[in-house]
């Protein structure tokens, strides 16, 4: 099981983010990848960094049991790590640091350069979380095979993709892309929340939270697999109980989202 997925930085596809994709870099507990420009005829880096200003091998991830460590081989450049889930939160990496551990589950890894600054990102979709039922000293610790985080903004498109099966099980319709970035936006930390990012989470929750495997339909188009996608978060989260009605609360109210839809 992987610990850390790693997005390459894409010059096609600038500031988009994608957690499905032959580019995409999976490695697990006590793997290694160096970073930056390579050295040509020489050792090769598992993620290229081409901009002429990042050193030829700039640093190294290394994946952990369910974190992973940054060093940084530069001696004069520090390194920053920005979590993408928090208010500009990031840690610096000091040169020559190494195997500085990193907490955050949304990482962007930033390094100057001559264009500016070069990044990638890097997924630990395996962070692990205390359960509340164990018991400290009694053994081995239990894994939870869905690691969750409930202050997550995944975790609130996970609980506003089943809200209707939670308050009517007989409702069998699922809410849109569209529909869920709406529900979501009276809270603060949504209010610039769009529709690339819900099928970013989705993608997230499909592919590295939950691992489900959605295989493509023969002649199915991109709504399709999208819909197939939102059925089957909905059906194992609550038949293993991952979302339930008490997180409900941690959507906006419906009566406020009523009222600043109408602009009252």
């Amino acid at each position: 099981m992987e610990t850390i997925i790693v997005q390459p930085p894409d010059p096609s596809r600038p500031g988009e983010v994608r957690v499905t994709g032959k580019e995409l870099l999976h490695m697990g507990p006590g793997d290694v990848a160096d970073f930056g420009r390579g050295v040509p005829g020489g050792r090769k880096v598992s993620i290229v960094l081409s901009d002429p200003g990042i050193s030829r091998r700039a640093g190294r991830l290394e994946a952990a049991e369910d974190y992973w460590r940054l060093s940084n081989f530069s001696r004069d450049t520090a390194y920053a790590v920005e979590n993408l889930e928090g208010a500009g939160e990031y840690i610096t990496v000091a040169p020559g640091r190494l195997g500085a551990p990193v907490p955050f589950e949304f990482s962007r890894v930033v390094l100057p350069a001559l264009s500016g600054t070069v990044d990638f990102k890097v997924f630990a979709p395996q962070h692990a979380y205390l359960d509340e039922r164990s018991s400290p000293g009694a053994g081995d610790s239990t894994v939870h095979p869905y690691a969750l985080d409930a202050t997550a903004k995944y975790f609130l498109v996970l609980v506003a993709l089943c809200e209707r099966r939670l308050r009517d099980p007989s409702d069998g319709t699922l809410p849109s892309v569209g529909d869920i970035a709406e529900r979501l936006r009276p809270l603060e930390s949504c209010r610039r929340l769009t529709r690339s990012a819900v099928n970013y989470h989705i993608d997230y929750l499909t592919f590295a939270k939950l691992r489900l495997d959605v295989g493509d339909e023969p002649g199915a188009d991109g709504n399709a697999r999208t819909g197939a996608k939102r059925a089957r978060l909905v059906s194992l989260a609550l038949r293993f109980g991952l979302v339930r009605e008490e997180h409900l609360a941690l959507l906006p109210s419906r009566r406020r989202s009523v009222l600043q839809r109408s602009g009252a």
